[in-house]
């Protein structure tokens, strides 16, 4: 099991999109239409199948939030900042 990281650690590693949510860390990706984000969710998920680490997803109109955290830590560790940070290398290719 992945070691929660400290406040400071968080801090210091989160992308620079991404916000702190207490024990999780969240991004909202804002789309043209609704098609264009459930895309990029599809894309989500299969990065997350990959890794074996599954974010919360909400589709909404113009908007998909990503919210992780490892449930079996108990809070943020490494594989969060890993996952948040394929998700960003995949947004802006």
């Amino acid at each position: 099991m992945a070691d929660v990281l400290s406040d400071d650690e968080i801090s210091d590693r989160l992308p620079a999109a991404w916000d702190r949510d207490g024990d999780e860390i969240v991004r909202v990706y804002e789309f043209d239409d609704y098609l264009r984000g459930v895309n990029f969710a599809q894309m989500v998920g299969e990065i997350a199948e990959s890794q074996f680490h599954h974010p919360e997803i909400t589709i909404r109109y113009d908007e998909v939030e990503i919210r992780l955290t490892t449930h079996d830590a108990g809070g943020i560790t490494e594989n969060d900042l890993e996952m948040a940070e394929l998700i960003e290398s995949e947004h802006d290719a």
